[in-house]
This record gives C-alpha cells, sequence and structure tokens, in this order.
C-alpha cells in the first residue's frame, strides 16, 4: 500500500549526504533526511527523534506517543508486516 512508516533515528550514516539510520520495529535502514533537517544545525540533533518514513526519505519528524498509534493501527489493519517488510527491501 506504500504508506509512511514511523521510525526512529538511531545513528547519522553519512551527514554530507543527508542520510541517517533509521530502526522501524528493529529493521534498520539508511533514509534520506533532508526534509526534517534543520538547516545549519548538525545531524546529531535528530539522534532519537521520531519520523515518517516513506520511499527512503524522512518526510516528517513525529513525536513517540503518534509514532506508537500509528504503529498500532497499521498492526491492528494488517499494514505493519507489510510496510516493514517494504522498508526492509527498499532501495535508494
Amino acid at each position: 500500500m506504500c504508506l509512511g512508516i514511523p521510525g526512529r533515528i538511531v545513528a547519522i550514516a553519512d551527514a554530507d549526504a543527508l542520510l541517517a539510520t533509521v530502526d522501524v520495529s528493529g529493521v534498520r535502514r539508511d533514509v534520506d533526511v533532508t526534509c526534517v533537517a534543520e538547516p545549519g544545525a548538525p545531524l546529531e540533533t535528530l539522534l532519537g527523534r521520531w519520523t515518517l518514513v516513506h520511499v527512503g526519505f524522512a518526510m516528517s519528524l513525529i513525536d513517540e506517543d503518534e509514532a506508537k498509534a500509528t504503529l498500532a493501527i497499521l498492526a491492528e489493519i494488517g499494514e505493519a508486516d507489510a510496510e516493514i517488510a517494504a522498508f526492509a527491501t527498499e532501495v535508494r
């Protein structure tokens, strides 16, 4: 279905390329954080933040409660496994 899925930014993979490692339910991938990076601020300010990830891009920052609620809804409607699998196999 190609929904955005919440993930937590856990590492900076390549600051020059604006790539960070995001953990989505135990699956880790590098994603582009251009859309959520604060101009002039170090990317490390994103560590620990939740983001909505879609096709390899962090699209927006969300709070932890919203992230958990979204993951619960995705699980409830049977989309969580498909979205996590898609996240695991995405090619940027």
